[in-house]
């Protein structure tokens, strides 16, 4: 799948239409941003069956108010469009790699009924 350029345009059709999602939240004028869109870009070569989305911060700005980006980069991962991951900063080529193989590993009918505990637990 490579890497796209995300928008709020094509943002749902692409994201729903991949299982698994990485998305770099970051903005032209960011220097950990720079320094991460290289590993950013070697990892998704690697990965092509994932959906490895650029979001630009300044262009997209409800995009990142949606997802409650606060600082830049930001790496947030999906599978089966549900948010598993979020962390800020600048993050390693072999970091992002130990996440893309433990979030391959989970068991998402583990996570939906945990999920389903958490949302009835706090009605």
């Amino acid at each position: 799948m490579a890497l796209e350029n995300l928008t709020a345009q094509n943002f749902d059709e692409k994201v729903t239409s991949s299982d698994i999602v990485i998305l770099d939240f970051w903005a032209p004028w960011c220097g950990p941003c720079k320094q991460f869109a290289p590993i950013f870009e070697k990892v998704s070569e690697e990965y092509p069956e994932i959906l490895f989305g650029k979001v630009n911060t300044e262009e997209e700005q409800e995009l990142a108010g949606h997802f409650r980006i606060q600082s830049i980069p930001t790496v947030m991962v999906l599978r089966e469009n549900i948010a598993l991951f979020q962390q800020p900063g600048l993050i390693p080529e072999e970091g992002l790699k130990d996440i893309i193989r433990q979030v391959k590993e989970l068991n998402m009918d583990e996570v939906r009924k945990e999920i389903a505990k958490q949302q009835a637990e706090e009605k």
